[in-house]
């Protein structure tokens, strides 16, 4: 049997907007997205929001298979010391090899570095595998707006989900 191909989790860089942006949108689906599927001109993956250092990729011999943004969930001084996983993506022909786990595992490292003593995220209720994923990582529903969502004619819930960084 034959050892499964590693690859390296590592901070994200300015040269990588492209690759990204075009896994982002072969990876777009109405599972995890609450907007339209992209469509051209496609806006640029990084901006004042969403910088190079606000995401963690993961890359195997130069190919990037996967990302997560770990961002500020408000501007606040209040909420300061919570991060949120604002997105978190996987190429299809990546899955299955723990890279989104491992991405997963890397953003608390990095949001414990970066001072926070707590973590959330927001999945949509129908996407059960991400669900899996989270709560398996000690991640526990603190909420739900029911309903929340119409994609592709079915309301869908927008459940919040949150874990200590302590």
């Amino acid at each position: 049997m034959t050892e499964p191909e590693t690859f390296l989790i590592r901070a994200a860089l300015p040269g990588d907007a492209e690759p990204l942006g075009l896994l982002d949108r072969a990876t777009w689906s109405p599972l995890h997205a609450v907007v339209p599927a992209p469509s051209e001109p496609y806006p640029p993956f990084f901006d004042d929001r969403h910088r190079p250092a606000d995401h963690l990729v993961a890359e195997r011999a130069g190919t990037l298979l996967g990302y997560v943004r770990v961002g500020h969930p408000t501007p606040l001084a209040a909420n300061a010391h919570v991060r949120q996983i604002q997105g978190l993506a996987v190429a299809d022909g990546a899955r299955g090899q723990g890279v989104g786990r491992a991405l997963l595992r890397a953003a608390l490292v990095k949001a414990r570095a970066d001072g926070a003593t707590r973590i959330t995220l927001r999945v949509l209720g129908h996407n059960v595998p991400a669900r899996a994923l989270y709560e398996a990582e000690g991640f526990a529903v603190e909420g739900v707006l029911p309903g929340e969502f119409l994609i592709d004619g079915a309301f869908v819930d927008d459940v919040q989900m949150g874990r200590s960084l302590d």
